[in-house]
């Protein structure tokens, strides 16, 4: 949101790059490790899919949700408190959500259970 605010991108350009930028940086943080613990591409690159979708799919729609229902805060500039606040607060409450979303993966022995497995962890 930063990037697409500074550049003057309206809303669904500015959505669509957070997304994609979530999606992005997610699975390369599952994937750094497991290349580290040698997993192979083909390999590492399921257990991100598996282990992150799910979980940045939670966290971006109620995310971007929130901006959009939140009045003035997907028109507010980075100089505004509004742009900062509604951003921190969306962040937040999406964590929620996220959080049980992950739990219930890894419960199921999904998600970054697999990921963990895979460079060495047992839990």
């Amino acid at each position: 949101m930063v990037l697409a605010t500074w550049w003057g991108w309206r809303d669904a350009a500015s959505i669509a790059l957070a997304v994609a930028l979530a999606f992005f940086f997610g699975y390369l943080l599952t994937l750094i490790p497991l290349f580290r613990a040698g997993t192979a591409l083909g390999a590492a690159l399921g257990i991100a899919l598996v282990a992150d979708t799910l979980s940045i799919a939670t966290m971006e729609t109620v995310d971007n949700a929130i901006l959009l229902l939140w009045p003035g805060a997907m028109d507010a500039g980075l100089g505004d408190l509004l742009f900062w606040g509604s951003l921190a607060i969306a962040l937040a409450v999406a964590w929620g959500p996220t959080f049980l979303v992950n739990r219930a993966l890894i419960g199921r022995g999904k998600g970054h259970a697999r990921a963990h497995s895979a460079h060495g962890h047992s839990h």
